[in-house]
């Protein structure tokens, strides 16, 4: 075979591959999308089970406590979002009236410079009101699915932690005896990479949370804490995450406030917390634990979105990692870790001999 049909099959190979892995993923959702975000819940919560285990307290009732303890914390952000968003519809007509005029400006400055009619926007208003019932349906299943993926992420969450030594040995003995030591050396480096990563994400969320919260809530934004909270949690996303609660931001508190302050006291917070996070939170509190490219970064939360919506953008850096990780240590897939990362192998040899 000559090089030019090598290359030719095995492009063709590979653009083949990618695209069953793809539609097999995306496939498989309902089974792996709660499974695998179990597992980053089963790592953050891996040393206060072994803390308690330390405490002669049984494996089992360890993961239980554990369990309990995550879910009734995802229970608590839920009813304080929900209280919030009481509030914001409690206040909806007030805030529309604010809102209204410059809404009305808005479509006449529309209407003016586009070829956009007001019959157009009726029409898309009838077909919107004439679809309500598919929407209504779409959503009722949809947050069926939620619900059910959000019981079965917790189900496995105890047993990941009552049943973790029997699945470490698995993975152990899937290799001969000789490499045992280096299976068993990446285990423990992945875990405590992303146990790192993920602590450094929920430090850094709280501090946004509250420089948020205190910034809106000096310029008097309405809705602050429901704004600072999902902002904080949707900088877990990279880059993406914080143009996502930016926006946010400026819809929830600009509609409910109405006012050019409130505008402006949006934009002076988010900037001064991006300083911070830039230049102080993400290289002393996140570091570089999972050593990845900023454009890898980008690429992976664009596919996990495309994948499996919101859940795979939040999931596509820690299990990145994890991947990385296993290529610095398999010497053929080296050149995988080198174009995953930063480039610096130096940096790479540090983060291994802390992790050891």
């Amino acid at each position: 075979m000559t090089s030019g049909k090598r290359i030719l099959y095995t492009g063709t190979v590979f653009i083949v591959g990618i695209y069953f892995l793809t539609a097999g993923l995306i496939k498989a959702k309902p089974l792996l999308a709660p499974l695998l975000t179990a597992v980053i819940l089963a790592l953050l919560m891996l040393p206060v089970a072994r803390k308690l285990e330390s405490w002669k307290i049984n494996r089992m009732l360890s993961s239980l406590i554990n369990t309990i303890l995550l879910f009734l914390v995802s229970v608590g952000f839920v009813a304080l979002i929900s209280i919030q968003i009481q509030s914001f519809v409690a206040d909806w007509d007030k805030a529309r009236q604010k809102i209204m005029p410059q809404i009305e400006k808005l479509e006449d400055y529309i209407y003016e410079k586009t070829p956009i009619s007001p019959e157009d926007i009726a029409k898309q208003q009838n077909e919107a009101t004439g679809n309500m019932g598919k929407q209504v349906i779409s959503f009722i299943n949809g947050l069926y699915s939620f619900s059910g993926d959000y019981l079965l992420t917790f189900i496995y969450v105890f047993f990941l932690l009552n049943y973790r030594k029997k699945f470490r040995q698995f993975f152990v003995k899937l290799f001969k005896k000789k490499n045992k030591d280096d299976v068993d050396d990446v285990l423990t480096q992945a875990v405590k990479i992303t146990q790192g990563y993920l602590y450094g994400k929920f430090i850094l969320m709280i501090f946004l949370t509250i420089i948020y919260a205190l910034g809106m809530a000096v310029f008097g934004v309405s809705n602050f804490i429901i704004i600072s909270v999902l902002a904080a949690l949707l900088s877990i996303i990279p880059y993406i995450g914080n143009i996502i609660g930016f926006l946010i931001a400026i819809g929830l508190g600009y509609v409910a406030d109405g006012d050019t302050t409130a505008l402006i006291g949006i934009v002076v917070t988010f900037s001064v917390a991006q300083f911070v996070e830039s230049y102080l939170f993400e290289p002393y509190v996140v570091g570089d634990n999972v050593n990845l490219d900023p454009f890898i970064t980008i690429i992976a939360v664009v596919v996990g979105s495309m994948i499996w919506g919101i859940i795979g953008m939040i999931l596509s850096i820690p299990i990145l990692g994890i991947i990385n990780v296993v290529f610095m240590h398999v010497e053929p897939l080296k050149p995988y870790s080198f174009l995953l990362g930063n480039g610096d192998d130096r940096r790479k040899s540090k983060i291994i001999k802390e992790h050891k």
